[in-house]
């Protein structure tokens, strides 16, 4: 596979294309993204579903720039795909033709129920999610995908968009009973089977009102990706922007390039999470175009990465990591020393995941500045690992990176995610436990310590000296005055 993927996506409303670079067999990270508001749908809708002139036009130039950036980045493979206005265009063979000729672009126009499928899969293998439907509400279609044990196993296409009904409904002033109307004859449609109390937002309509939310809630992480709400908490607001003027809108949050779909956008969303029995949504920061490109990735092993790994670690490790041997040995004893001081200290067993990936990532912010890597290591890790955590396990990590130097967490830094971490004792001992891990192996020896605690003592068996360790441990600002013994 190609180490530079371009990825373009001609949507109804806009055409996105993202760049992502391979660092190992399944590691990657976004290395650019751009966005023309494209508007290819404009005015279809209203003329049999064919492509205007000037809509051709704006997209042509689009994708010529597009490419220009794929090429300077030089992008070894460009896969580029279509979805519902130029699948639904009766001229659709027209812009496509004139693409391939002036551009030497190949589009791929997909249909809806593939459109599903990548955005579940994309949802699936990226989200903290094992059980949801991930609901994609684009300009011309609505699509679904059921999720089970992280497998989409069944996907549903609607003729239900932002800008399919704005044009039907809301240009022409109709009442919002008649939307309605319109919107739950269509899903009708949905199999019964598309019921699940998580809903996934995919798209710009699910960004777009997630960010609102934040907004007015004040929270602490700016970060859309694997945000979470409760549905019956934000079903007021949700009718408010649909009943909103534009004027109000603005003051709700939402973006200048949303103010005329976000109405019918957040009518379609409120109609279907009602349909499918939503108590939560997740959103989502991927989408087709991630899909598109796992499905390349992934394309030998079932659409799936391989238990227990995380792509966004393994990038971090891929491209920062300078001792990969001692990064495994330091989360290692950390694991060890976790379970000598699990029973006595009440450590809860499922932040043992937490821990292990805070110790492997914590040095590498060294590439940066060695006497600051620390806090770089921090800062690297709650902004790149977008993939597979949730917010709270995002923080989580990257505090204890954070701090594991020599200083427990303080007051001043966690305050403002309080909600999302755990208490300040556990906080305290997972944090210990990595400094003390990264003491341990100061000389960058390896081998496999052994650790057990009773009254009062944590005593270390190390396979190799500890002389500096034992020196620099006694600097560690500890969260109860343990002691610790060391043996050969």
């Amino acid at each position: 596979m190609a180490k530079r993927t371009a990825v373009i996506d001609i949507g109804s409303n806009s055409a996105r294309m993202v760049v992502f670079e391979r660092t190992s067999r399944y590691g990657f990270y976004l290395l650019n993204e751009t966005r023309s508001r494209v508007r290819i749908s404009e005015g279809a809708y209203e003329k049999n579903g064919y492509l205007q002139p000037a809509a051709i036009e704006r997209a042509c130039r689009a994708l010529s720039e597009f490419l220009t950036i794929a090429k300077n980045l030089k992008s070894r493979k460009i896969l580029c795909i279509a979805t519902s206005a130029v699948r639904d265009a009766p001229n659709r063979k027209e812009f496509i033709t004139r693409v391939k000729k002036e551009l030497n672009l190949k589009i791929k126009v997909i249909d809806g129920e593939k459109e599903a499928y990548l955005g579940g899969m994309a949802a699936a293998d990226l989200l903290p999610i094992t059980d949801a439907v991930s609901i994609d509400i684009g300009g011309g279609s609505t699509d679904l995908a059921l999720i089970k044990n992280k497998k989409v196993v069944a996907v549903h296409s609607m003729n239900l968009g932002t800008v399919r009904l704005k044009e039907l409904f809301f240009d022409k002033k109709r009442s919002l009973e008649e939307a309605e109307t319109y919107i739950d004859e269509i899903l009708d449609t949905l199999p019964k089977n598309f019921k699940n109390s998580i809903a996934v937002g995919i798209g710009g309509t699910a960004r777009a009102i997630t960010k609102a939310i934040m907004q007015r809630n004040d929270y602490t992480v700016n970060k859309i990706h694997a945000f979470r709400y409760d549905v019956e908490h934000e079903t007021k607001f949700l009718k408010k922007v649909v009943d909103a003027s534009v004027l109000k809108l603005s003051k709700y949050g939402i973006k200048k390039d949303r103010l005329d779909t976000i109405r019918p956008g957040a009518l379609i969303f409120m109609k279907v999470l009602e349909k499918i029995s939503a108590k939560e949504v997740v959103t989502s920061g991927a989408g087709v175009r991630e899909g598109l490109f796992l499905s390349d990735l992934l394309r030998n092993s079932n659409h799936l990465f391989p238990a227990n790994f995380n792509p966004s670690v393994r990038s971090l490790l891929d491209r920062f990591c300078t001792d990969p041997r001692l990064a495994s040995n330091i989360a290692s004893t950390a694991t060890v020393l976790f379970k000598a001081l699990q029973e006595p200290f009440d450590l809860p067993s499922n932040l043992l995941n937490h821990l292990q990936t805070a110790a492997k990532l914590s040095q590498i912010g060294t590439r940066l500045d060695f006497y600051g890597y620390h806090r770089h290591s921090a800062y690297m890790a709650l902004n790149d690992l977008d993939y597979g955590f949730s917010h709270e396990d995002m923080i989580l990590i990257a505090t204890l990176i954070r701090f594991n130097k020599r200083r427990l967490p303080k007051n001043s830094f966690t305050k403002p995610y309080k909600k999302l971490l755990p208490d300040a004792k556990v906080l305290s001992w997972l944090s210990y436990i990595v400094s003390l891990a990264q003491t341990i192996h100061i000389c960058r020896d390896y081998g496999t310590i052994k650790a057990a605690y009773d009254n009062g003592v944590l005593r270390i068996n190390a396979p190799f000296n500890t002389y500096l360790a034992q020196e620099r441990i006694k600097e560690l600002q500890k969260p109860e005055p343990i002691a610790i013994q060391f043996k050969k």
